[in-house]
């Protein structure tokens, strides 16, 4: 572990969930319009590969007409998701940024896949096995990819000091997660559209946290890890 995670587990901290909707609500509106727009055109990428035949896409082919797979979406999404985190990180550190940056993932595309591929298969063997680690584990690793993409950390090391320091506050933290899930249904009953503001606000409220509770580079790094 290094020195900077060692520190990090003897800091006390707490979850302020109303301060962090604040803040995320701060950050989503200094850049509302690209955020919106970045989701709309995720939006169209997913139909797009949708169309594509299985297991590229979702399309059925001949004897499987419900589709599947979407290999590609799912290859690519962890990606595409990331890139709010890139945006919103630099606008907490009152950094300069642009609609590029919502595309920065790929420059870290292999650990940011596979702490989204990772992360997802151990939740989904917690999920099958009494489900109560599956909802432990999507709490725990709710800054996972923050880690890498701020602390430039490796995936597994991002996943593991997520999960410790999650874990010293966990019950507040599963609060938060069920705070964006609410966020989340009530964007989606209007008529989706809400969608368009509540899935990168959701990003920015965890960025929130993670700049409150871990504290951000001063600058966007891809160096060596910290």
């Amino acid at each position: 572990m290094s020195s900077f995670s060692s520190d990090l587990m003897n800091r006390d901290f707490e979850v302020k969930i109303g301060e962090y909707f604040g803040r995320g609500w701060e950050i989503f509106k200094k850049n509302a319009v690209q955020f919106i727009l970045y989701t709309l055109l995720l939006g169209i990428i997913v139909g797009v590969l949708s169309q594509l035949p299985s297991p590229l896409g979702a399309r059925g082919g001949e004897g499987n007409p419900w589709g599947g797979g979407n290999l590609i979406a799912n290859i690519l999404m962890p990606i595409l998701f990331a890139g709010y985190y890139f945006v919103a990180f630099q606008i907490a550190r009152n950094r300069n940024y642009a609609f590029g940056d919502f595309f920065q993932g790929f420059q870290k595309f292999l650990p940011i896949f596979l702490t989204s591929l990772v992360s997802t298969i151990l939740t989904a063997i917690g999920f099958v096995l009494f489900i109560i680690p599956g909802i432990y584990l999507a709490v725990a690793y709710l800054f996972a990819q923050a880690f890498v993409i701020d602390k430039n950390f490796e995936f597994w090391s991002a996943m593991e000091t997520s999960r410790k320091l999650i874990t010293r506050k966990w019950f507040p933290f599963f609060a938060l997660a069920l705070a964006l899930m609410v966020l989340n249904f009530i964007g989606a009953l209007i008529l989706g559209v809400g969608l368009l503001v509540t899935i990168p606000l959701t990003f920015c409220i965890i960025a929130a946290a993670f700049e409150d509770i871990v504290g951000l580079n001063s600058v966007a790094t891809t160096g060596d890890a910290l």
